[in-house]
């Protein structure tokens, strides 16, 4: 069950020579208390790096991918995290100078191989290579939080540590929101001839995650995505993910909603 405050607590990467050891030896900590207001709470509130603002309407997305490679038959996978503004608008692309490339290799470098491991398992492109899919959503959205600028970290973080922290968080936010399990434990299933009912989907999703509200995605009357939406109490580093409604309707049809397997 999906409780309404996600408590996160990023520990500090394996030791890896190619860093110092100091940095190391350190927890990766914002520093930032989560007993404070949630984002969106404070329109009048700029973004620091204990409030996330303006993008504190925070969606972890995922697909449901019938056709690449590799994925997993008994899981969605990740899409991104993305700091919409409160209001439903969203910035995108925030600062080039930090878009980062060779995901994998910073991850790897900065001690969070299992991060990526687990990455190359669930987080996959539809179109193109996972990498390519990392790197645009770290430099499309995760530029974004304010919560992540260079300037909230450690003294000495590596360069190229808020990524690092904003692919550990979406791993660690996406693990706990298990979709394909939801949908089971309500019959709802992927199959090749079997249709749905939204109101049906809607219901499982909600009993699963503790009654909150996704949007669902369809595309070509198929489910393709799911959303499932959040304020933040302090960082993204390490804070609270407080579980609201969606705020933006399903593109569903309200019947014969289509969940096909994926392709071997």
């Amino acid at each position: 069950m999906l409780s309404s405050a996600i408590l996160f607590s990023l520990l500090a990467p394996a030791l890896a020579s190619s860093l110092d050891a100091k940095w190391l030896s350190k927890r990766i900590s914002s520093g930032c208390a989560t007993d404070g207001a949630a984002s969106c709470s404070n329109s009048t509130t700029d973004g620091t790096c204990c409030y996330e603002a303006p993008g504190g309407l925070i969606l972890q997305t995922q697909f449901w991918d019938t056709d690449v490679s590799g994925s997993p038959s008994d899981s969605w996978t990740i899409h991104g995290l993305w700091p919409d503004n409160c209001d439903g608008t969203y910035q995108e692309n925030c600062d080039s100078s930090r878009d980062y490339k060779n995901i994998g290799d910073l991850l790897s470098a900065q001690g969070a191989s299992d991060t990526l491991d687990y990455m190359n398992q669930y987080w996959l492109n539809d179109d193109g290579s996972s990498e390519e899919l990392w790197e645009h959503e770290w430099a499309t959205h995760g530029t974004c939080y304010s919560t992540l600028d260079p300037s909230c970290l450690p003294s000495g973080s590596p360069t190229g540590a808020e990524a690092v922290a904003f692919f550990e968080t979406t791993v660690k936010l996406f693990k706990t929101l298990t979709t394909y399990d939801w949908l089971s434990q309500a019959n709802i299933t992927p199959d090749d001839s079997q249709t749905y009912e939204l109101s049906d989907i809607i219901d499982a999703l909600k009993q699963g995650s503790g009654g909150y509200t996704p949007a669902v995605g369809c595309s070509s009357g198929a489910l393709n995505s799911i959303s499932w939406y959040f304020n933040l109490k302090g960082s993204i580093i390490d804070g609270d993910f407080v579980a609201i409604d969606a705020t933006d309707d399903s593109t569903c049809s309200s019947s014969g909603i289509k969940y096909p397997p994926k392709n071997s």
